[in-house]
């Protein structure tokens, strides 16, 4: 076998088992909706949260030891071990009778958030520079993972549900961890060992690059981007059937246009990195997911408020008052009334204004003294289909996005792709973990579901200003070299053309 074929196995083997460990892990969001809506636990908003945070947190906080451990024996070994050893708690999630054990084993199978730190440092290790981007974009696509639980699962747990309504839910992780099992021993059958050419380090020497800033930049784009991505990959579900009364199975349908296709395009992304350069694609991706994010944090609404009212012109006694107008001592004051302003724009936000009379007919009023009172009315519908695309957009500008974070790992560090892949890979899992949280909390104190997105659009537009800062300063240090280079050139170009006006003469 050549062994661009031999590469091509090994990636097709990483991203087959990443995306089943990227399906396991989001396993919470429908699930815990699932179980809460049935009735089956009664879990608070910010409960529920939590449960879908803490399988993302271990994913997370093991991403970096992982990425270590994949350094130091190589991926085959930590990549079956993975799978089969998070396959354990999965089995016994049926088991769990209230929330502490559902945390506790959530926390445990958590654990398979890390394939991707594994899978990152093992198939870097198979391409050459040039294929790194592309390499490691197409292994992102098992992202796309995230949207085989909310497809299927909402379907299984219906299924499953109808002839044991109480424990037929039961099934479901039954099943996810079968899966694993057999993933892990197919991986250990099928995959080589291949380690780093490099001498043995010490756990400081690993750790080392952490000192660099650049690692935490990166990992701050990436708790954007993949953070983002992993929590409104279970945000979404509860969000579509609350705010859109969609049915579990719908809403999961609509979960999954958001998942699936911010999954799959990282392979794009991985492309647009080599061809144009990660930083200009970053460029891209922060000022998009700026600009849709604001688009998104409208809430579905109804607001009242006060209007222009009506005031008399002069003293006097009113003599009538209809729908439409008001005469005091002969001058009349036109009044509008409710439905006048035509019907609301269902894609739009819009605005109908009316007054209403607070005198009564023989009243003496002042001048100036109000006689109707003004009142606005803010509407927005929140279309749902225009909800959901603008959903899929910027899922799939954050898939573009973190195939561009990872171009820069092995240029930057290529003997060390296990652990500074695993560091900012925790980063990034720890704004799938965060996110839910902070969901929960936004909700419970805004009221308003699209709270997440205003918590994303100020994160988006930090990221997006710090990474235009740092590049505006590494531009300025590098003017004088440029300016430098650009005279040698000057004086290089006059010093030929004096020696071609010689030989003329």
């Amino acid at each position: 076998m050549s062994n661009l074929a031999q590469s091509h196995r090994i990636l097709f083997l990483n991203t087959l088992a990443f995306t089943v460990c990227f399906g396991s892990w989001t396993i919470n969001g429908v699930l815990v909706t699932f179980l809460v809506d049935q009735g089956i636990f009664n879990w608070s908003v910010v409960k529920i949260g939590w449960l879908l945070g803490i399988p993302v947190l271990t994913g997370s906080i093991m991403r970096l030891p992982m990425g270590i451990l994949t350094d130091k024996f190589g991926g085959r070994i930590v990549f079956s071990a993975l799978l089969i050893l998070a396959s354990i708690p999965l089995f016994l999630l049926p088991l769990a009778t209230n929330f502490w054990m559902f945390a506790l084993l959530s926390f445990a199978f958590g654990m398979v958030g890390t394939g991707f730190a594994v899978g990152v440092a093992y198939t870097s290790l198979w391409y050459p520079k040039e294929w790194q981007g592309r390499a490691l974009g197409i292994f992102g696509m098992g992202n796309a993972g995230a949207s085989i639980t909310p497809f299927f699962g909402p379907s299984l747990l219906k299924y499953f549900s109808e002839s044991d309504p109480v424990n037929g839910w039961k099934y479901l992780p039954v099943i996810y961890g079968t899966v694993l099992l057999i993933m892990g021993i197919t991986f250990i059958l099928f995959s080589k060992t291949k380690k780093i050419a490099t001498p043995p380090k010490t756990a400081k020497e690993f750790l080392q690059p952490l000192k660099e800033a650049r690692v935490w930049r990166f990992g701050t784009y990436y708790f954007l981007l993949f953070g983002s991505f992993v929590s409104f990959s279970q945000w979404l579900l509860p969000n579509f059937m609350n705010v859109y009364q969609t049915t579990l199975i719908l809403g999961g349908l609509f979960t999954t246009c958001f998942s699936l296709p911010g999954g799959v395009i990282r392979a794009f992304g991985g492309y647009l990195s080599d061809k144009f350069g990660a930083r200009k694609v970053m460029y891209w991706v922060l000022s998009s997911s700026v600009i849709l994010s604001f688009l998104l944090l409208f809430p579905k609404m109804d607001i009242n408020t006060s209007g222009a009212g009506l005031m008399a012109g002069k003293a006097g006694i009113v003599t009538q008052i209809t729908p439409s107008k008001i005469v005091i001592d002969g001058k009349e004051y036109k009044v509008n009334d409710k439905g006048s302003n035509g019907e609301p724009s269902k894609y739009f936000p819009s605005k109908n204004t009316w007054q209403e009379v607070v005198v009564t007919e023989n009243q003496k009023v002042q001048k100036k003294e109000l006689i109707a009172s003004g009142i606005t009315q803010i509407h927005f519908d929140a279309n749902m289909w225009v909800y959901l695309v603008l959903v899929i957009l910027i899922g799939a500008c954050w898939g573009i996005g973190a195939a561009a974070v990872y171009k820069h790992i092995p240029e930057y560090f290529p003997n060390q792709v296990g652990v500074i892949g695993g560091m900012v890979g925790m980063i990034g899992g720890l704004g799938g973990f965060i996110g839910p949280i902070v969901f929960g909390y936004l909700l419970s104190s805004t009221g308003f579901w699209t709270s997440s997105w205003l918590f994303i659009f100020v994160l988006s537009l930090v990221c997006l200003i710090w990474m235009h800062r740092i590049i505006g300063k590494m531009s300025r240090e590098k003017l004088p070299e440029m300016a430098q280079d650009m005279d040698r050139k000057h004086k290089k170009k006059k010093k030929e053309d004096s020696l071609v006006a010689d030989c003329l003469v």
